[in-house]
């Protein structure tokens, strides 16, 4: 990890230490501890001026979303709890300052048969070509195990072939987000998809070395902008329009392909409670499915509603902000 220059160096060093031996990623410790030091070292800051009006105003010199200065903040509180608990301060300065206003996000979601016809469309796209066809079929299988899988856009792009196991039906996703690892069983349809790519791909590429499971050309790895470009020329395509618009402090978001994961959660949890079973009851099985920290952030997902509700959520949103 990148050394810290402020005259806080020891301590920043020993609470980053502290995290990762927790467990915590590196990437998600080290930014609002690098900028923490660098303001401290902009500022010419003494250890007898972090008091509370030193740290209110440092969130007024953080401009940028609300919800992003209330994580930098809770990373800055989490520390100097630390310092307390090592007795290094007395106090922590940051305990009692409350945190912004926060605006929340409405994710898009696609509806099943949305994504039915999103998926219908990508593989409609696939060019015939010898230079083009196995990589726009890698794209399209790409887009698949999104929708059918819920997958992070970046998960199956990762995935070597000794990663995959046909017989059981099953991927094994290695070091995700969080730093877990999960097997994936995959349903039937992606799996013979799957199989039949792998087939097309052996009988059309005889010299095959690309060790991953969805292959670009020249042995390469396909990259996000990939699946990015093609997803949302598909949903140009079948004519879904939600631009991203903001109302009051809510966002409600435009299509990604990250709205797939989204999607794939609530539809499961939709199609659970239509089975007359209980959705809370699938929440911990799902957030192990899903790659989730916490099956909390799974609970989140019964509160989202699917894409023929958000139409009407917008208008009533802006109804009320009228109203006000």
């Amino acid at each position: 990890m990148k050394h810290f220059k402020s005259f806080m160096d020891p301590q920043l060093q020993q609470y980053a230490d502290y995290r990762l031996a927790l467990g915590y990623a590196k990437k998600g410790i080290k930014p609002p501890l690098l900028a923490f030091d660098r303001y401290l070292i902009a500022q010419k800051v003494t250890w007898h001026q972090l008091q509370p009006t030193f740290f209110l105003q440092l969130r007024a010199t953080i401009s940028d979303h609300p919800n992003t200065v209330n994580r930098i903040l809770s990373a800055l509180r989490s520390f100097f709890q630390f310092l307390v608990r090592q007795q290094i301060c007395e106090d922590n300065p940051l305990k009692d300052i409350p945190p912004l206003p926060e605006r929340y996000f409405v994710p898009f979601v696609f509806s099943p048969a949305q994504t039915e016809r999103l998926l219908q469309a990508v593989g409609q796209n696939i060019r015939k070509t010898p230079k083009y066809f196995l990589t726009d079929m890698a794209i399209y299988l790409a887009i698949v195990l999104l929708a059918r899988c819920g997958m992070r856009i970046n998960e199956p792009l990762r995935v070597h072939l000794d990663q995959y196991c046909r017989h059981d039906g099953t991927i094994y996703i290695e070091k995700t987000k969080f730093r877990k690892d999960r097997l994936i069983p995959l349903p039937q349809i992606a799996l013979t998809q799957i199989e039949n790519y792998l087939a097309l791909r052996t009988a059309l590429r005889a010299d095959d070395q690309n060790p991953y499971l969805l292959a670009a050309r020249k042995q390469r790895q396909l990259t996000d902008g990939q699946v990015r470009d093609t997803f949302h020329q598909a949903v140009k395509n079948i004519r879904i329009s939600q631009p991203k618009q903001v109302i009051g402090n809510i966002t409600f978001g435009k299509p990604l392909p990250h709205s797939l994961r989204h999607a794939f959660a609530i539809n499961t949890l939709n199609q659970i409670k239509a089975r007359g079973n209980c959705p809370q009851q699938a929440l911990p099985v799902l957030a192990t499915y899903m790659g989730h920290r916490k099956y909390q952030y799974t609970a989140a997902y019964l509160k989202v509603k699917d894409a023929k509700d958000i139409p009407g959520l917008i208008a009533f949103t802006k109804s009320q902000l009228d109203v006000i």
